[in-house]
């Protein structure tokens, strides 16, 4: 069961913004969520190249239509 809390920090506690149907003395574990990564900052710089690459590709290329994309699966 995946379960996620949103909560935020008043006077050095951390307060739920609704109420959760857990029972009395329920421990949780929780995880600060952030928006950094683990990517070094080399392999950012290469995923970054990779994505700028494949969008010049999409703008470049004459694309299919999903009918005929479809189509042609189901030809298979």
């Amino acid at each position: 069961m995946t379960l996620t809390l949103i909560a935020r920090v008043r006077d050095g506690r951390l307060v739920l913004n609704e109420p959760v149907d857990l029972p009395e003395g329920t421990e949780l574990e929780l995880v600060p969520a952030h928006d950094e990564d683990d990517l070094a900052d080399d392999d950012r710089a290469r995923l970054h190249a990779a994505m700028a690459r494949s969008a010049e590709q999409f703008r470049n290329a004459p694309g299919l239509a999903a009918d005929v994309i479809l189509r042609d699966i189901d030809a298979d």
